[in-house]
Order: structure tokens, then sequence, then C-alpha cells
């Protein structure tokens, strides 16, 4: 039961994560993500066959770290007022509303802590962690994560041509060589919430 409830978080966690961008995109002038059917909250129109099932399968079994993404949400940045900020908008959307989501479950593990209901109020903090962990590993400044739209306006072309191409592997290397961090991270931002 706890596996599968966290499955749920995990996923409609990473829908409402997308769905962010695409609202986000669509409110300052960029219908794309509406057209490709993307301001949905069926699961099916944000999972990528591979990046969302057999990626992180084959991880978890081979490597002990589920690592996968969502299918991104099309943006076309020619249509905003401002692209260039903008699209630091739309980036932003996502991980924010995986912080919103984690404070959200925070509220609800305190009320059943407060309600006695011990079992339910451990379930909550599964979503506090999982809405963390996405926030935290998508603001990684590395391409294609929203980090490396937020962080890296101003870089310099040729090192972000090279981010872009070699950004996937340095994304793979990173969880496999210093998988600590982001759980470290997201621990010590777990405990500060729970300490409110």
């Amino acid at each position: 039961m706890e596996i599968l409830i966290a499955i749920l978080i995990l996923l409609y966690s990473i829908v409402l994560h997308e769905l962010a961008h695409g609202y986000v995109a669509e409110k300052l002038g960029d219908y794309t993500p509406k057209i490709a059917g993307r301001l949905t909250l069926n699961p099916l129109a944000h999972l990528d066959p591979i990046g969302s099932i057999l990626l992180p399968i084959l991880s978890i079994y081979f490597f002990g770290v589920g690592i996968g993404w969502a299918k991104p949400v099309p943006i076309n940045p020619l249509n905003f007022e401002n692209p260039k900020k903008d699209t630091v908008k739309v980036a932003i959307a996502g991980p924010l509303t995986n912080i919103f989501l984690a404070l959200f479950f925070l509220f609800l593990y305190k009320f059943f802590v407060i309600q006695n209901l011990t079992d339910i109020a451990n379930l909550m903090i599964l979503g506090i962690r999982i809405n963390l962990i996405l926030a935290v590993f998508n603001l990684i400044p590395i391409p294609p994560l929203d980090g490396s739209k937020i962080f890296l306006q101003n870089i310099g072309t040729e090192t972000m041509i090279f981010l872009e191409q070699f950004g996937f592997l340095l994304i793979f290397l990173l969880i496999l060589m210093f998988p600590g961090i982001i759980f470290n991270i997201v621990d010590f931002l777990l405990n500060l919430m729970l300490s409110l």
C-alpha cells in the first residue's frame, strides 16, 4: 500500500509540475502547450515510455537509484513578450509547484499528527520527500533540467551547446557518483519543515 501511494504521489507530483510549466506559458502568451494537449491532469499526456517507465525500472534494478523524466512540455519562447524573462518564469513554475505540494503535504502531516493518525501522517512525509526531491533535482543547472533555464541565462553559447549535448550523461553521472548530495539537501529541508 505504501509503494502504491508513493507511486500515485510521484505520478501526480510530476503531472502537476509539467502542468505548471504549460499553464504559466499560456498565461504569458504561448499556446503551444495547450495545442499539444499538455494542459491536462491525464498522466498519459505527460509520461514518456522510456524516461518515465523503462529507465526508472532499469536504473532502480541495476543501480538502486531511480532515474527518469517526464515528457517535456513544448514551449515556444518566440510567443513571449519578453522571451528571456518569461522562459525563466515558465521554468521556475515546475519546481515551485513541487515546493507548494511539499508544504501542502506538510499541512496534512501536521493535521493527521494532531488527530493521532500516525500511520496516515507518516504517508504524508512521503509526499513531502517526493516533492522536495523533484524540486531540488529539477533546480540542478544542467540541461534539460529547469535549473539550466533559470541559472544559465547568461552562459556562453559554446558552453551551453556542450551542456545541451551531454546534459543527460552529466546528470546520470552526477546521480551515480554523488547520490547523497540531493538526498542530504532533501533530508535537511524535510527536517526543517517538520520542525516548523
